[in-house]
């Protein structure tokens, strides 16, 4: 009996126990993420007070060249290096980028002070207002963020690339899928070196085996479903490479995988997959399938000549199997930018 009831007692002990540790976590992670939150305002507030002293003086550029190094001076002493001359320089430019308050209070919830800096060196002021509200929203880590930035994910989006222009998609109550696919797509995590060569089956295992850091790629609300997924017809099986589905859009997109450059063939096969999954596959509540076609490299001529033409359910991307630099990325968004607005018949 004695020892039954010890044995009771230490269950009810590690649960109590359990519970109580998990209160615990919950509650530092709170405190901390306050704490993050309390330590971003107090850097904008001080920076707004310099700002604001600047702006009295008579020569603001002298005098603010002498009031940033005179105040870490004192401040440093005091509080220690957090606000020396560098970061002093840094809350002020916080300040100066981030002056709408209403704005900041909305995304900084999700938001460390890295974020926060990192941000500050996009120089566009709307790619940096996107990347706050999607890193803020979608809860990025800081590493998440750094590689986003690096990979100019806001202007590889087919959305970014179609500018002011009007392109009517199907049931556009729904999220745009334009702000879901981006052309190239940067894929160096599959480990292959420049001019690397490799078979399809090998591109597809790589994209298998980094899944994780290709979700991370294609974005917001994408989850994985199959791999070869079988797809039987009358007469014929088929295969298709990939099939994700995304929560937010509501639909089923389907990735073809080739080693070679767009060819009109490749089209006609993704056409194909995209209508039998829509016929055979394709829920009542699901809106339309999405193929995207991945390649070594687009072509105007096909974009403008073959079913790819004013299609809204069939995308082509040029994929990087290794990481560009800056200059070379942006050449390439500005080629797929060409090729993705002769698809849909529209000049720069």
């Amino acid at each position: 009996m004695e020892k039954n009831k010890l044995q009771h007692l230490n269950i009810t002990t590690d649960t109590l126990f359990d519970d109580i540790r998990n209160i615990i976590e919950q509650g530092r992670r709170q405190a901390y993420a306050a704490a993050g939150q309390a330590a971003i305002m107090t850097y904008w507030n001080v920076g707004r007070r310099i700002v604001e002293e600047e702006q009295q003086g008579e020569s603001r550029a002298a005098y603010g060249s002498k009031l940033i190094p005179a105040l870490a001076y004192r401040l440093s002493v005091e509080y220690g290096s957090g606000y020396g001359k560098r970061n002093l320089a840094y809350y002020r430019k916080f300040y100066l980028e981030f002056n709408n308050l209403e704005i900041l209070h909305t995304h900084v919830q999700n938001l460390s002070w890295s974020h926060i800096r990192r941000l500050l060196s996009v120089s566009n002021i709307q790619a940096r207002e996107w990347y706050m509200k999607a890193a803020a929203e979608n809860m990025w880590s800081f590493k998440e963020l750094e590689r986003n930035i690096s990979t100019q994910y806001y202007e590889r989006r087919l959305a970014k690339q179609l500018g002011n222009r009007t392109l009517p998609m199907p049931q556009p109550e729904h999220i745009d899928p334009l702000e879901y696919i981006k052309n190239p797509m940067v894929a160096e995590f599959m480990g292959f070196q420049q001019d690397t060569k490799f078979s399809e089956s090998e591109l597809e295992q790589a994209l298998i085996d980094n899944l994780e850091k290709f979700i991370m790629e294609l974005g917001r609300g994408f989850a994985f479903v199959e791999r070869q997924q079988h797809i039987v017809t009358d007469t014929t099986d088929f295969y298709i490479d990939l099939v994700f589905y995304n929560f937010k859009m509501k639909r089923f997109v389907i990735f073809e995988l080739k080693t070679h450059k767009l060819t009109h063939q490749d089209i006609g096969q993704l056409d194909m997959y995209v209508r039998m999954y829509d016929d055979l596959m394709k829920e009542e509540e699901d809106n339309p399938t999405i193929g995207v076609l991945l390649c070594t490299d687009t072509d105007d001529t096909i974009a403008k000549y073959s079913v790819l033409h004013g299609n809204e359910q069939l995308f082509a991307a040029k994929y990087m199997a290794y990481m560009p630099t800056e200059e070379e990325l942006a050449r390439v968004i500005e080629q797929q930018k060409r090729f993705f607005l002769e698809q849909h018949g529209m000049e720069e």
